[in-house]
């Protein structure tokens, strides 16, 4: 049984205004700060992306400490966002937030190294496995140098990438399949040249199409989240990792893998959960605690190849690194964020708490009859409203129901639980309790209830 067949349009219209007339009357101060922020900033706010919450008008915030939010309305709510990913153990760890009040007072940014740099490379090495390391600003610039990277080792042009992905404002990676034909993006704004040309695109979970297109012999790299997080969950089949990366070496493709979600999974990752060996590793978002940073990793003969290029290559720019990557503030964040906050007993709180939230939901969902199925990816669970779990990009979209995830998250949020809010996503952080895991089922209960009383009133 599916969402739009259990749960009426009109039942699912009646509940979100409902919701959205709530949240005005909640939220006087904020809708007063988005009157005055409409002048100055595009669209009333500083990223566009804080549009995309369900809320009718931006949700301004006061504070945020572990999993506690405090809106300027004065409103407490428990976060299963953590930032879309960035604040995934806790917001403002204290560890991290003393580490960059102390640095704070020896400079923000010099364009030198720290002591702390040798620090953290140990533990990037230690914990992830490999073992030369370089730093970026965001997941995204990590991505993009990597791509470079691996352009100039292998001296092919052309990315292969999942349909349904995202790493990033990589412009190289917003391509789609549709009816089986690679397709820019339509969403994508401002691109003046054709992407298609240098990127293919194929479905997740489909080895005889990535073979196909290795073969040409072409592709100098797949760029790959272990488990697809950007358009809903979507988990590899079983053994298909083993085969993919046997068959990018056969190739000679690199296969680079985006972490940036997959942290979530266990201490170092998918790939070291998994016992994968990724030629390169790109993490971001949760790596300093909030702080922006991130890093790529490098198998040694990798680094040996990308130290011959750059010694060959003329002087002058790369077109790698910025003049902040690397600043003193993200290295004394990301250091106090390996050695007190990431660590295994943080995976040992937030895994099985995890499980009890995806049991949990196919508790509520099963109370309610609405088949709908639920990922964990270690601390990450992801609801989507379909009977099975998706395999690749394109069944993931079709489940998609935008109305449906957007009441959803408004009721919830009017009800003290923040949700993300591009999808279905759900982060349990190692300040995240049992309490806070119940709280969040029983507003989702209630939020199911009330969708079908709504929905058996219209039917009579």
């Amino acid at each position: 049984m599916s969402a739009a067949k259990t749960i009426s349009p009109q039942a699912l219209y009646q509940l979100q205004q409902s919701q959205r007339q709530r949240y005005a009357d909640l939220h006087p101060y904020s809708l007063a700060l988005s009157e005055q922020t409409q002048a100055q900033w595009l669209f009333g706010v500083p990223l566009h992306w804080m549009n995309d919450w369900s809320t009718p008008f931006p949700l301004f915030m006061q504070s945020a400490q572990g999993v506690d939010l405090v809106d300027v309305d004065g409103h407490a709510y428990v976060d299963f966002c953590l930032g879309d990913t960035g604040a995934m153990f806790g917001h403002s760890p204290p560890a991290v937030a003393e580490a960059l009040a102390q640095q704070a007072k020896q400079g923000l940014t010099t364009m030198l190294p720290t002591a702390d740099v040798a620090a953290v490379g140990n533990m990037l090495e230690e914990r992830f496995g490999l073992p030369v390391w370089q730093a970026a600003m965001s997941a995204t610039d990590a991505n993009r140098f990597a791509l470079r990277w691996a352009r100039a080792l292998t001296g092919r042009s052309k990315l292969l990438v999942f349909n349904g992905c995202y790493h990033g404002t990589v412009d190289d990676v917003f391509v789609d399949l549709i009816d089986g034909v690679p397709t820019q993006r339509d969403s994508l704004l401002g691109q003046v040249y054709p992407l298609t040309e240098h990127t293919e695109v194929i479905e997740f979970n489909d080895l005889a199409a990535l073979e196909a297109v290795l073969k040409t012999e072409t592709i100098a790299c797949l760029l790959a989240e272990p488990v697809m997080t950007n358009v809903g969950m979507v988990l590899p089949q079983a053994d298909y990792w083993q085969q993919a990366q046997a068959l990018c070496r056969q190739y000679g493709t690199l296969l680079i893998m985006d972490e940036t979600h997959t942290i979530s999974t266990g201490l170092g990752g998918y790939a070291v959960q998994h016992g994968l060996q990724a030629d390169m590793l790109v993490l971001g978002k949760p790596l300093g605690g909030g702080m922006p940073c991130a890093v790529y990793g490098m198998s040694a003969d990798i680094a040996k190849r990308a130290e011959q290029v750059k010694e060959q290559a003329p002087a002058g720019h790369s077109g790698i690194g910025t003049t902040l990557t690397a600043n003193a503030l993200a290295f004394a964040a990301m250091r106090a964020n390996l050695e007190q906050v990431m660590t295994a007993a943080a995976y040992a709180h937030m895994l099985p708490l995890a499980e009890r939230l995806a049991d949990g939901l196919r508790d509520v969902f099963a109370k309610h009859g609405v088949q709908w199925c639920v990922t964990q990816v270690g601390a990450r669970v992801e609801f989507q409203f379909a009977e099975r779990a998706p395999s690749n990009g394109t069944e993931a979209r079709a489940i998609m129901n935008h109305e449906l995830e957007q009441t959803i998250h408004l009721y919830c949020l009017n009800h003290g639980v923040l949700l993300t809010p591009f999808h279905n996503m759900l982060l349990v952080s190692p300040v995240t309790t049992a309490a806070h895991v119940e709280r969040l089922l029983n507003t989702l209960d209630d939020c199911l209830q009330a969708l079908l009383v709504k929905t058996e009133a219209a039917c009579k």
